[in-house]
């Protein structure tokens, strides 16, 4: 009602706007323009006499520019007929009153009118808002209970199960996917362990018989101190061996759970490289391989100092021990696209492009390296290392052997 009456004074300050001439034009088009016979429209003497309008007197007890109810004495073409109205007074500067009104029936039929839409509307709306709703609950109990029954499946030990994804991209796809990827590693690396496993029992195995074994043949074989000792000496070698595959094994899953995170700070990657240099300097110079250093850049990472030393005196001990006599290795620190890069290059067999992924796991060892000492754990350290600093590794295709770390530099 409160946006009714403001149209409705909006309405008389019109009417009073106007110049008193037009204003009695203005009252006959109002009358004309109303063919339901709901507008009210008087306008009165001083003396309260009619001049124009379809009222007959003026309704007392109205206080002006208030719309308020009243019922008048209406007479449209010779008829009168009692009406309720809505209507608002106004007094005019020559002493006239201007009244303008609706009538209440009018309004009250368009409230039925509106009240009788909204129970046709609201009524279906929200009948097929509780046939969705349900809908809607009963598809998501659907995919929870799926999901769950998956996932209890999974909880027993079926690693092979995977969340069903629809493809819709809403939050259980998102949530499936996100598990699915966790299931996928959680596989990898059981299949790994596994692996693992049988290459552990299988290199351990062999040199513990070895031990054995000799150490049979030396009971029952050796007559002197001397030969007891050689057969002691020759045991000691394959418990040593077998060890050093164990603390070799040992330290990769120290670097892998992450145990060494606390160590991390600032390393100058210039001198480390150097320092690499001057150690297996010596070492190429016995086995006749020329070993170049290039470290112009003065890099620093963030980082364990001793594990990125260890990871890169692995791959040039690596590429010493695969290059032939009158090989190089080169050894370069550099600096581009904005990332840092150490990169060991030798001149030896090079690994298979096959192979690239294959050699950083554990125990691995290619066809050319079998006749070479070593356990196949070198790479698999250099791996863990790389990740344990969220750096990258890399094998280049090439004659011979390119690998590169690539990590962010500090400044």
């Amino acid at each position: 009602m409160d946006r009714y009456d403001t149209l409705l004074l909006e309405e008389l300050q019109v009417f009073t706007s106007n110049e008193p001439e037009r204003r009695l034009q203005e009252i006959e088009d109002r009358l004309l323009k109303d063919p339901q016979r709901v507008k009210i429209v008087g306008l009165f003497g001083a003396d309260g006499s009619r001049i124009a309008g379809n009222i007959e007197t003026l309704p007392a007890g109205i206080a002006p520019n208030v719309a308020a109810n009243a019922e008048v004495l209406r007479f449209d073409g010779g008829i009168r007929t009692e009406q309720k109205v809505r209507l608002a007074t106004r007094p005019l500067p020559s002493g006239e009153t201007l009244v303008i009104g609706r009538a209440i029936d009018e309004i009250t039929e368009i409230a039925k009118i509106v009240m009788r839409i909204l129970a046709l509307g609201l009524l279906p709306a929200f009948i097929l808002t509780i046939l969705l709703g349900a809908a809607l609950s009963q598809r998501l109990y659907g995919r929870v209970a799926e999901l769950n029954r998956k996932i209890q499946r999974v909880a027993t030990g079926d690693l092979r199960e995977r969340l069903p994804i629809t493809g819709g991209g809403d939050t259980f796809d998102q949530m499936s996917a996100s598990v699915n990827g966790m299931l996928d590693d959680i596989e990898s690396l059981i299949r790994e362990i596994s692996g693992v496993a049988d290459n552990i029992a299988h290199d351990l195995r062999t040199p513990l018989t070895r031990v054995r074994v000799r150490l049979e043949r030396g009971r029952a074989n050796a007559s002197t101190v001397e030969e007891l000792q050689k057969v002691v000496d020759q045991a000691i070698n394959g418990v040593d061996q077998s060890l050093a595959i164990i603390t070799a094994l040992l330290r990769i899953a120290e670097i892998e759970h992450s145990r060494r995170l606390e160590g991390f700070g600032q390393v100058p990657l210039g001198p480390l490289v150097r320092e690499i240099s001057d150690l297996y300097e010596p070492i190429a110079e016995d086995k006749g391989v020329a070993l170049r250093v290039e470290s112009t850049d003065e890099a620093t990472v963030r980082g364990d100092r001793d594990l990125l030393f260890e990871a890169v005196a692995n791959l040039v001990d690596n590429a010493l021990k695969f290059t032939p006599k009158g090989g190089h290795v080169e050894l370069a620190l550099h600096h581009r696209n904005g990332q840092t890069q150490i990169q060991v290059k030798d001149t030896g067999p090079g690994i298979p492009e096959s192979e690239r992924e294959a050699v950083t796991k554990r125990f691995y060892r290619s066809d050319k390296s079998r006749g070479t000492e070593g356990f196949g754990l070198g790479l698999s350290l250099v791996a863990a290392i790389v990740k344990l600093h969220g750096f990258q590794f890399a094998i280049a295709a090439g004659p011979g052997c390119t690998v590169e770390i690539v990590c962010p530099q500090v400044n």
